[in-house]
């Protein structure tokens, strides 16, 4: 501004933009250990008084468009576990689980596909659920933090039984997207399908998931012949009858889930008051500081958008 301008008494408001940096800035994040933050700061320097200043936070979002080919990839798993003791086995539990593609936005359901074989004696129950992985490195030392975000349930299967999800939704909830270009501090998240087995280790399946902000358009026409591929290269997923979608869970469901593994918190774990206050710890009671993905016609061709800046206010 003008180095000579005088202000009278009173209000004044002096309204500002600026361009942010060409190069990529990683999301706004806070998490367990640690957080990515911008402010922006204004500074009234006056003669023979202190400085006054200001400053407000910007949330910045890097956009992730789950339309690109490498997360439109399908994820396909699958793994076998016999059940049993030293001198008897009872039989082996088969698990196989796939998803359309790589890549999701908030909001959005997930329909998993799997087919689940209980040759054992036992009685078992299928489970999916969406884990974040926060990994923070410094000082040539990493922390990682991992946590449920979300979870579904399915039927009980009896010995001898087959159980085949074909379409079973999983919604995810508010969470902050994936990321994945940071030196210090990087988001993931994964796709779990899981069987407890009474009296043996769970066994598991975890597929990569990626939390993008652009969502994917079309995909079901787009990509017809490569869901039509998978159907012929895997019969037993009879992905022509998808099934009536599901209700996600509900709070109740979540925060019931037992613990999966012995090294992941129960869910949720019991935090006291001042580290509420000081790192909130679960992504979506964070404020809810990123909204749902916004409509595609909205999308800025920047890679990087910050909300409109409201004018700096001094009193004099």
């Amino acid at each position: 501004g003008e180095e000579n301008l005088v202000l009278l008494d009173g209000r004044h408001e002096f309204p500002f933009s600026f361009q942010l940096p060409q190069e990529p800035l990683v999301t706004s994040f806070t998490g367990k250990y640690g957080s990515i933050q911008y402010f922006v700061k204004a500074v009234l320097e006056r003669p023979a008084v202190p400085d006054q200043s200001v400053q407000t936070e910007l949330q910045v979002i890097s956009h992730i468009d789950v339309s690109s080919p490498a997360l439109l990839t399908p994820v396909l798993r699958s793994q076998e576990k016999m059940v049993g003791c030293w001198f008897f086995t009872s039989g082996p539990v088969s698990l196989s689980a796939k998803i359309e593609r790589k890549g999701y936005c908030n909001g959005e359901a997930i329909p998993i596909y799997a087919e689940i074989e209980n040759c054992s004696s036992r009685l078992i129950v299928p489970k999916a659920a969406i884990f974040q992985t926060q990994t923070y490195l410094a000082s040539g030392k990493t922390k990682t933090f991992r946590q449920m975000v979300a979870n579904v349930r399915g039927n009980h299967i009896a010995s001898g039984s087959t159980d085949t999800w074909n379409g079973k939704t999983l919604k995810i909830p508010p969470v902050s997207p994936s990321i994945l270009d940071c030196c210090i501090i990087r988001v993931e998240y994964s796709l779990a399908v899981y069987i407890h087995i009474p009296g043996a280790k769970k066994l598991m399946i975890e597929m990569p998931l990626v939390i993008g902000t652009i969502p994917c358009i079309g995909f079901s026409s787009r990509n017809s012949s490569i869901t039509s591929q998978f159907s012929m290269d895997m019969s037993w997923l009879a992905l022509t009858m998808p099934e009536h979608p599901e209700a996600p869970p509900n709070y109740a469901d979540v925060v019931s889930e037992e613990e999966f593994s012995r090294h992941v918190p129960a869910y949720p774990p019991p935090i006291d008051c001042e580290e509420q206050l000081c790192c909130p710890v679960f992504a979506y009671i964070q404020e809810f500081r990123f909204q749902p993905p916004p409509l595609y016609s909205e999308i800025d061709p920047h890679p990087t958008d910050v909300e409109e800046m409201q004018p700096v206010t001094f009193m004099l």
